[in-house]
């Protein structure tokens, strides 16, 4: 039997969650449930806040004055995920899709980082929460990642030792020798970790350079083909969850 319940509709709610509390939904929430899905007073539907678990709730009202009544609680809220997902901004529907895709594998923090080939230096991060929170909705997540504000990889690179200690760079080079990624990621189990996807055109020769003379990086092949960025973020960090992150965690 699955450990989440898929069938009912999810909703992620920033408010305070207890047995009993009433909680009133925005104008966007209301209309989505009542309008497009057409709910009525009675409909379950699970709510979390990314604190306090996850709980059903009971849709009352109209779509004017719609509400929800936190009945019980259904799981218990989870730790944040550990990964850190670093990666150069895309142009937006490619954007929303890999931001997703990164909430979806399990990352905990995403943190853009403005590269020399970057495409897009201006984020809307209202944006990214929005896709980040729909990702949660949509694939049982309970805790919403975290949204760094956008900086320049060489400050990043520049500060990791002091603001990241523990923590290892996995950085995705098409030059970084070896076929084997499994193997490298295998023995960074139990370490704390970083996914660097780059821009579309790859990092510059100088960035690389700065990358690769850092003992805190760790680079690893992605195969014999060229992906784009937001291919390359899947395939990175699925590499990443089975060989040394949470697919090997017992459920």
């Amino acid at each position: 039997m699955s450990r989440y319940d898929f069938t009912t509709q999810r909703l992620f709610l920033d408010a305070p969650l207890a047995a009993d509390a009433l909680v009133p939904l925005d104008r966007d929430q209301a209309n989505y449930l009542v309008n497009v899905l057409r709910m009525g007073p009675g409909a379950a539907i699970l709510v979390f806040n990314g604190r306090e678990g996850e709980w059903r709730a009971t849709l009352e009202g109209d779509r004017k004055r719609a509400q929800l009544r936190i009945v019980e609680e259904t799981r218990p809220q989870t730790p944040p995920a550990d990964l850190h997902y670093l990666f150069a901004p895309l142009k937006q529907a490619r954007l929303d899709y890999m931001v997703q895709k990164a909430v979806e594998m399990g990352a905990g923090t995403i943190r853009p980082v403005i590269t020399r080939r970057t495409q897009v230096t201006r984020l809307n991060e209202d944006r990214l929460a929005a896709n980040a929170i729909e990702a949660a909705e949509q694939c049982g997540i309970l805790t919403i990642p975290t949204i760094a504000a956008p900086r320049p990889l060489a400050d990043v690179i520049a500060a990791w030792e002091d603001e990241s200690p523990d923590r290892r760079l996995i950085f995705c080079d098409e030059d970084a020798a070896g076929s084997d990624p499994l193997a490298i990621l295998h023995a960074l189990r139990g370490t704390p970790l970083a996914v660097l996807i780059g821009p579309e055109g790859g990092f510059s020769p100088e960035e690389r350079t700065l990358l690769v003379s850092r003992p805190f990086v760790t680079t690893i092949p992605l195969g014999p083909r060229i992906l784009r960025a937001d291919t390359a973020a899947v395939a990175a960090l699925a590499l990443v969850q089975a060989a040394a992150g949470d697919w090997n965690e017992a459920p």
